[in-house]
């Protein structure tokens, strides 16, 4: 549409084009049921359909396992912080974390409230431009699990390979989930906020192995219980509605693209060429190291915060939004989740290029 800006926000991000306009269609009427889909019951037939038509669609695209539960939460991705250890690691026992980044850190900060926390690797000393190779850690022989951020988001570093490990994987891929193919079977758990890649805020999706479903101990409250919520299809309280249903739409947006794989395809195109933009003019330097460099978070500096300052406002003046980088990396970041188009990537690079030539 003629009035849409390129969004570089790092989320609440981007959405297709074609989700938006018919979420905002049926907010109003859907279905011409004379009512919107934000007015129905959660437990009408028909918002029933949308929440197991929803988890198909995602075990379809991803090929999540039938002993895995698919689970529509709230509370974001910083509640599973706490939900991880609440339910996984039992009193006295032992985990093991990654610590990569900024949610990395809080992760750990929470489960060292439940158990006993071994942070197994930290780039921290390098303000968290880069994620280990699998031989720069040792993961603790009695940990319940291994835990990992797989992208970044403020530092614009990504897990392009997994952490090989005996003990079961737990991964927070709340932003770069739905962006490239991956094997549920190494994993215990998995979650992800919606926002960045699978739809708007309010909805979290975790994928637990059903097993663990009763490993929780007897104190944790009903409500942060696994079990609690996969006995009940997500329902035992009124779920985010709206958001699952515009999860819904997203997935079939993605189903129609190609799937998981034509999306991996479609980021590393857009990627590379911001990343070629970057290494081709000395005038911009990124933040992580070239081997972990994430497909959804461009991160980068211009020589001076004054400079830095005057491109984000240009830019936004072109219609490039959202370029500001975080406060711990400063500079720019540009978010490039998968409903973000080509052509918004291309128009940056070529400010870029004039931007350089005229302050360079």
């Amino acid at each position: 549409m003629p009035d849409r800006i390129y969004n570089f926000s790092p989320g609440p991000a981007t959405l297709p084009q074609e989700v938006l306009t018919q979420a905002a269609k049926d907010i109003v009427n859907y279905n011409n049921k004379g009512m919107g889909l934000i007015e129905m019951s959660h437990r009408s037939k028909e918002f029933i359909a949308i929440t197991d038509e929803t988890e198909q669609l995602l075990r379809d695209l991803v090929g999540i396992p039938a002993n895995y539960k698919v689970l529509f939460l709230q509370g974001g991705a910083s509640t599973q912080f706490a939900m991880v250890p609440m339910n996984l690691l039992a009193p006295g026992k032992t985990a093991s974390y990654l610590n990569t980044g900024v949610w990395a850190r809080k992760a750990i900060k929470e489960a060292k409230l439940f158990g006993n926390i071994h942070v197994a690797y930290s780039s921290e000393p390098s303000n968290y431009d880069h994620v280990p190779e699998a031989g720069d850690y040792q993961v603790d022989p009695a940990a319940e699990y291994l835990y990992f951020v797989s992208n970044n988001t403020i530092y614009g570093t990504q897990f392009h390979a997994y952490p090989q490990s005996e003990k079961m994987l737990v991964c927070d891929m709340s932003s770069d989930i739905l962006s490239h193919p991956f094997d549920v079977k190494p994993f215990g758990l998995v979650f992800a906020g919606a926002q960045k890649n699978m739809g708007p805020a309010g909805v979290t999706v975790v994928i637990v192995r059903e097993d663990l479903l009763d490993r929780v101990p007897e104190n944790v409250p009903t409500m942060f219980r696994y079990k609690t919520h996969a006995d009940n299809g997500s329902m035992f309280n009124t779920p985010p509605c709206f958001a699952i249903y515009v999860v819904n739409l997203v997935l079939k947006w993605l189903q129609k693209l190609g799937g998981l794989t034509a999306m991996e395809k479609l980021n590393r195109e857009k990627a590379g060429i911001l990343y070629s933009a970057i290494d081709g003019n000395s005038f911009y330097k990124g933040h992580a190291r070239p081997d972990s460099r994430s497909l959804m978070n461009v991160t980068f500096n211009l020589p001076t915060p004054e400079l830095e300052a005057q491109f984000i406002k240009e830019a936004a003046g072109l219609g490039l939004d959202g370029l500001k980088g975080h406060r711990s990396v400063g500079g720019v970041r540009a978010s490039i989740y998968n409903a973000f188009p080509r052509e918004g990537v291309e128009k940056l690079v070529a400010f870029m290029a004039e931007f350089a030539g005229k302050n360079g």
